[in-house]
């Protein structure tokens, strides 16, 4: 509690909510809340604060005089028909308006207080206490990490107060554990401590310490394991660490064929890499994000990363702290990447999901807002703009929603002729930590991400980033890096300091002083310190001859560094707490000892007919049931002009172009240096519908997708780098582990197959192999999902194109050939069938294509272009029209297609047909005869042309099968999501 003479509250308000007002009656059905204000409060602690400083705070820092009203310690809210709901944080939640407070309070009147707590209270008119609760539990708040009270309307007097207060009652202690005992008992022991280790697994570390008992005994350990030794291995052992799957020994069956693959990883990812060996690779594999060369003078890293499991608990803590995640990767990458976009996928069950939300879950809307929000924060709060991203909607996403962020840096290629891509942590440096304090927030996120959601996945392991505190440790470190004043750094992710440090001592050794280690609070336990991700820390390795400039340095930025232990020659991880050694693991068992998982993969070809059914009877209809269809509609209003596109102000094609800035872009380009129009292109692919056919075509239309992005925005095919993020389903039993094994080797071999074919080297990736929820009988597994995400080179961002047409009488070209290939498409899925002619990619004529596509990109030849992809031609046709602001006129019979037993082709067909590799451009009629001579050895078909403001479109009768006005198509385009922001 405090002494409540120091502690005050300052009431700021009072706002009407349109937004959580819309959403308590469309999203729980409670119509009886007429009015919904908002007042902000802050809860200051310590600083002996005079009348006259409190005040001047409300008016001067917390409050807007002209539009706000404030209150010291005593209640704005007066009685009124309905219920008060006030919602803070817990104790020892990461409270993020809270510490700015502080900040804020100190700049204007001077004085350090001890600490402010917001809260928000929510004025509910016309809803009694009892319902309130339901707002409480089911919209606003959520129960893993914050608290709420709630009181009449009619009969306020305020709420006390009431500081949350980590109060950790346990000494801080060392535990033996003892592994001497059953099978069933350690498989016990992995389960109560969250240590996502199995029998096999447990099996090893308990041999191990019987192997070594002399050798502890010598240094005065105990002969079992400590708790902190336990916590470190299954840390850096976890499937998210480890990848145990993807290094696993594979029996694999497919058909009558059967083959043992060792390692995924080694066997196609890296392998292909390997044998591509492109000249500007620089740094693969190793580090925390790929690292390619830019220019003779720069480099380029990029890494992607999910956030799944902690999403899943809760939406806003885990985007947010999944965004700024990824930030410190390539902020940890060689000596340190200046930062210049991020990049969101997302993939949830629909937000008008009308199902039973099973236990621990959220609606899919509400995951959806509090994702956004929580990516908005993460970001662009810290100076980076969001450039290229993407929703995808299907309904086995409810138990894990996929959270892909991703983040791309420059730097110099070399300071003084050192290269900043390389680091290594020497003996004598100093290991010390940068940025925030250590709490109980973070513990167990690696190991709870390597299971299935269930009834006992721990609290804890939800965080809350502070971007702004990290946005001014990632400036020092730039900082200290052009001065020279480390030797490695890398990022406090996955497992905390056990990861960071015991990585990067993995060559030589290192002491690790838990106790020096700064906390947000007394009273946690040794282990908990080694392991907790609390957000924005990193590790760096300091020379005992710079640590003074580096610490004088650091304090300059206002930011925190802490001494914690020290590099050297003992090949050892030693873990020392009050100086006494509490954890001693050689560097060889701790990275090498886990057991080479083993594994069996079955994968069977689905046999079967595509479905026969009758032609639509108005094109005009479908096709705007087309466009209005989740995966294709457009989430500019409802969720990505929320983003900072322009932050640093290097974005050159933005998310959205066109004649009012509101057509899809296909990829991103950004002009990193100041001096240079030399461009970045980013881009990704996702097809996760075709795993239910085949994971071999989903992986391979990933791929596809993510190049033919790049290539219609000009960057060049043949510089280009790639990024897989991996996230599957493992089941419930062996059974579904087997099928969904197989379908991981089929994406594998895919991948393999289309990289080498388009000489495309994957720089690095991540997978999430526990996408699995169960509570109960309720079991859901997300579909197999691979992320491509891909950069590449523009020469000149000043030859860069977009996908609207640019005027009328241009001519409209489709560049490759359409199949009878619907099976999973939208189209088949908008008219409830399934089918099995899944699109297939054929990459010897699409590189071809590609390349061609980009020399009359440089030649200045293409007007627009745009990719086939979700939808097909006929969604490709209108997104080009209406972002251009004009019509086109085509003629179906023009479109080249693949004809079987001479018969032509469904018009339906060859409009939603998704076959891969196919760009729509348009061109100047000037151009046509240089432009057919480049295509001229390829399959092209020139479709039409552009025309004034409607969509025609005629078939082999002669007949406009489609004639709309484009503003339709648009409207129709835009409707879908427009409940989410009329809803709030």
């Amino acid at each position: 509690m405090g002494d409540v003479k120091n502690v005050h509250r300052i009431e700021v308000g009072i706002s009407t909510s349109r937004n959580v007002r819309n959403d308590i009656i469309h999203d729980l059905n409670i119509s009886d809340v007429s009015k919904v204000e908002v007042i902000n409060v802050y809860t200051i602690e310590g600083g002996n604060l005079t009348h006259e400083e409190l005040n001047f705070l409300g008016k001067e820092v917390f409050s807007d005089p002209i539009v706000e009203n404030f209150e010291i310690d005593q209640q704005l809210a007066t009685v009124f028909p309905g219920s008060i709901l006030e919602v803070g944080f817990k104790p020892g939640v990461t409270d993020n308006v809270g510490m700015t407070a502080v900040e804020a309070i100190k700049d204007a009147i001077g004085k350090d207080v001890k600490a402010v707590y917001s809260s928000k209270q929510y004025l509910l008119h016309g809803v009694d206490p009892k319902t309130a609760e339901i707002v409480a539990k089911d919209l606003i708040a959520n129960q893993l990490i914050e608290r709420w009270y709630i009181a009449d309307g009619n009969s306020f007097s305020g709420f006390e107060i009431e500081l949350p207060k980590v109060i950790l009652d346990a000494e801080p202690v060392v535990n033996e554990i003892n592994l001497n005992v059953s099978d069933a008992e350690l498989e016990q022991i992995s389960k109560e401590m969250v240590l996502a280790l199995n029998l096999e697994e447990m099996k090893a570390i308990q041999q191990y310490f019987i192997s070594v008992k002399d050798e502890r005994l010598k240094h005065g350990m105990p002969i079992n394991p400590t708790d902190v030794e336990l916590e470190c291995l299954a840390q850096t052992w976890s499937e998210h660490c480890c990848h145990k799957i993807f290094n696993a020994k594979i029996d694999y069956h497919e058909g009558d064929k059967q083959e043992t693959i060792d390692s995924l990883f080694k066997t196609y990812i890296k392998k292909s890499t390997d044998i591509i060996n492109s000249d500007y690779l620089v740094s693969v594999f190793k580090d925390n994000a790929g690292v390619i060369k830019f220019n003779e003078n720069y480099t380029f890293a990029m890494k992607v990363e999910t956030h799944n499991s902690p999403t899943a608990l809760d939406p806003y803590g885990g985007a947010i702290t999944g965004i700024v995640g990824c930030n410190r990767d390539p902020a940890g990458t060689g000596k340190g990447f200046k930062l210049t976009f991020n990049t969101d996928v997302f993939c949830f069950a629909s937000p008008f999901f009308k199902g039973e939300i099973p236990p621990r879950l959220f609606h899919p809307k509400r995951v959806l807002k509090g994702v956004h929000k929580g990516v908005i924060d993460g970001g662009n709060e810290s100076g980076i703009p969001t450039v290229n991203g993407s929703l995808y909607f299907e309904d086995r996403y409810l138990g894990k929603p996929l959270v892909f962020v991703g983040t791309g840096g420059i730097a110099p290629a070399s300071i003084n002729n050192k290269p900043t891509h390389e680091k290594e942590a020497l003996p004598g440096d100093y290991v010390v930590m940068v940025g925030g304090k250590i709490g109980a927030d973070g513990i167990h996120g690696a190991t709870f991400s390597s299971l299935e959601i269930n009834e006992h996945s721990p609290a804890t392991a939800v965080q809350i980033g502070a971007p702004i505190v990290q946005k001014k440790m990632l400036d020092f470190l730039l900082e200290a890096r052009n001065q020279e004043l480390f030797n490695a750094i890398t990022d406090n992710g996955a497992g905390g300091l056990s990861s960071s440090i015991g990585e990067m001592g993995e060559e030589i050794g290192v002491r690790l002083d838990l106790d020096k280690a700064p906390l947000k609070y007394p009273g946690l336990m040794p282990w908990e310190i080694l392991v907790s991700e609390a957000q924005e820390r990193m590790s760096i390795a300091v020379p005992k001859d710079k640590i003074d400039a580096f610490m004088e340095l650091s304090e300059s930025f206002s930011v925190e560094s802490t001494i914690v232990g020290s590099f050297n020659e003992s090949k050892h991880f030693q873990l020392y707490y009050n100086n006494k050694l509490v954890g001693n693991l050689p560097m060889s068992f701790l990275h090498d000892g886990v057991p080479q998982k083993k594994m069996k993969g079955i994968w069977n070809k689905p046999t079967g007919t595509d479905p026969e059914f009758r032609e639509p009877s108005d094109y005009n209809v479908i096709l705007k049931k087309m466009l209005g269809r989740l995966n294709i509609c457009s989430k500019e209003d409802s969720i990505l002009r929320k983003y900072d596109h322009e932050v640093q102000g290097t974005s050159i094609v933005k998310p959205f172009t066109g004649l009012f800035n509101d057509g899809p872009s296909d990829a991103a380009v950004q002009k990193p240096l100041f001096d240079s129009w030399e461009g970045i292109g980013v881009s990704h692919g996702l097809c996760p519908r075709y795993s239910d056919i085949d994971t071999y075509a989903m992986a391979a239309n990933a791929i596809d997708e993510g190049v033919r992005n790049l290539v219609c925005v000009g960057t060049n095919p043949d510089y280009l780098a790639g990024l897989d993020n991996f996230c599957w389903a493992m089941g419930y039993d062996e059974n579904d582990e087997i099928k969904y094994t197989g379908d991981l080797v089929r994406a594998n071999k895919a991948l393999f197959d289309v990289t080498t074919a388009y000489n495309l080297p994957c720089v690095s990736g991540k997978d999430s192999m526990r996408n699995d929820y169960r509570i109960g009988d309720t079991k859901v597994s997300v579909p197999p999902t691979l992320l491509y995400t891909v950069i590449g080179k523009l020469p000149d961002v000043r030859k860069a194109v977009t996908m609207d047409v640019k005027q009328e009488n241009d001519l409209v070209y489709i560049l490759g050939q359409t199949k009878k290939e619907l099976g999973a498409t939208e189209y088949f899925d908008e008219m409830k069938v399934n089918g099995f002619s899944v699109p297939e990619v054929h990459t010897k004529s699409a590189i071809e294509r590609y390349r061609l596509v980009y020399k009359a990109i440089q030649e200045e030849m293409i007007q627009s272009a745009h990719d086939c992809s979700d939808g097909g031609l006929g969604v490709a046709l209108a997104e080009s029209a209406f972002a251009g602001g004009f019509g086109m006129e085509i003629d179906l019979t023009k479109v080249p297609i693949q004809e079987n037993n001479h018969e032509r082709m469904r018009n339906d067909y060859i409009l939603f047909s998704e076959s891969a590799s196919r760009i729509l451009v348009t061109i100047k009629p000037e151009n046509q005869a240089k432009f057919e001579e480049l295509f001229k050895n390829t399959i092209y078909g020139c479709i039409g042309k552009v025309i004034g403001q409607n969509l025609k479109i005629k078939d082999n009768t002669e007949e406009d099968i489609i004639d709309t006005p484009i503003e339709n198509l648009k409207e129709a385009w835009k409707a879908t999501l427009l409940p989410l922001v009329e809803g709030g």
